[in-house]
């Protein structure tokens, strides 16, 4: 059966990437909005591509509220002044929040209405040229055809999703990434692990997706705890940048699992960063999971050389579990309970966290068949 691969339609990597994109950003249009957050502003990255953007020749207006993970309201006020200023491209800076509502902005450029609108529904709007730069090495927004938006009258996180959502220009500078602080490294690079592990180990893998799945996920065993640990490691955060690009290349074609699936609804009911309740979830679901794909998780253990050919596939995969909860102690994630989330309220809204999650559909691509019910003991197993 053919299967289709999307990359972004064009990658720069690596120290000077930034500079090697002027010739690119001065051919995508006259006048440019940046998204991006207060932080960006602060630390002055902004300035860095603000510079770039005049060496380009190229106007701009800075649209800075993201504040968070975005909502549909953020995306109504970036989309305002997109229009009232007559942009005609955008450029995104930061983690994945601000490449996730430049995403949901260009989808409403030609289109209007709600960013709403599109639940349920695959995104074909007519897009203007977006530029993605991060500086988390994470999300992997850059190079995927999805989004994730939190719609604040359902109180639901929207996962929304479109070919023509994927960057014209994905700009992949490790200067940028430089300045994240550890609990952020960690969060966002055991975000890049969840997808390269879930994309290697859903029923939609395909051969090229894998590639770039083990690529990564032999980067981040090696070079997250040392990001981790020092933040000026300028290799480690080269490599951190790679696996995280690689990771969203792979899941952007072999999509995600149970991890993600239970993961939107932690996130948008109890305000939880979307890289620690993947990372939180890590070891129950891939716990559950691994019965349906031992084969899979045993390559996964023989790469990273936490088992050898002589292990059995089933003893293989319980040595890659056990590797998943060395990386979630070294990096520091808490529990729900250290989060400072309340069980009782965590308990209440167990059986609405399962329903949405199974209404997302990426529990379903998981290789072990399985219910809401499990989800819901999945649930109260975290606790």
């Amino acid at each position: 059966m053919a299967r289709e691969f999307i990359v972004p339609g064009q990658m720069l990597t690596g120290a000077g990437a930034l500079d090697s994109a002027i010739t690119t950003l001065s051919s995508l249009g006259k006048k440019a909005l940046l998204v991006t957050d207060a932080v960006m502003v602060k630390l002055g990255n902004a300035k860095k591509v603000e510079d770039a953007l005049k060496k380009a020749g190229v106007d701009y207006v800075i649209y800075d509220q993201i504040t968070g993970e975005p909502t549909d309201t953020m995306i109504e006020g970036g989309l305002k002044i997109y229009k009232d200023n007559h942009c005609d491209f955008l450029v995104a800076l930061g983690g994945g929040s601000p490449i996730d509502s430049m995403k949901a902005i260009g989808s409403l450029v030609e289109k209007g209405g709600s960013i709403s609108d599109f639940m349920g529904k695959v995104i074909t709007s007519k897009m203007p040229p977006m530029v993605a730069i991060p500086t988390t090495a994470g999300t992997g927004s850059e190079a995927t055809q999805f989004t994730i938006i939190t719609d604040t009258k359902k109180n639901i996180k929207m996962l929304l999703k479109g070919r023509v959502l994927i960057p014209t220009l994905a700009v992949i500078d490790p200067q940028f990434t430089m300045t994240a602080p550890p609990k952020i490294t960690a969060a966002t690079g055991l975000d890049a692990l969840c997808h390269a592990v879930e994309s290697f180990t859903s029923r939609k893998a395909q051969t090229l997706s894998d590639t770039f799945a083990l690529s990564a996920v032999k980067r981040i065993f090696k070079y997250l705890p040392i990001a981790f640990k020092d933040g000026k490691n300028e290799e480690a955060r080269i490599q951190m940048s790679v696996a995280a690009l690689e990771a969203g290349i792979a899941f952007n074609n072999a999509s995600v699992t149970l991890i993600h699936g239970m993961s939107r609804p932690i996130g948008a009911l109890f305000h939880v960063a979307h890289g620690i309740s993947n990372a939180m979830l890590m070891k129950e679901c891939l716990g559950f999971a691994l019965s349906g794909a031992y084969d899979r998780f045993a390559i996964l253990a023989r790469e990273i050389n936490v088992a050898s050919k002589d292990d059995s596939d089933e003893v293989a995969s319980k040595k890659f579990l056990a590797a998943i909860e060395g990386i979630t102690k070294t990096c520091e994630i808490p529990t729900l309970e250290q989060y400072g989330i309340n069980k009782d309220q965590f308990f209440a809204a167990i059986p609405k966290m399962a329903h949405d999650a199974m209404d997302s559909g990426s529990p379903q691509n998981t290789m072990r068949s399985l219910t809401e019910a499990d989800l819901v003991q999945m649930y109260k197993n975290l606790y």
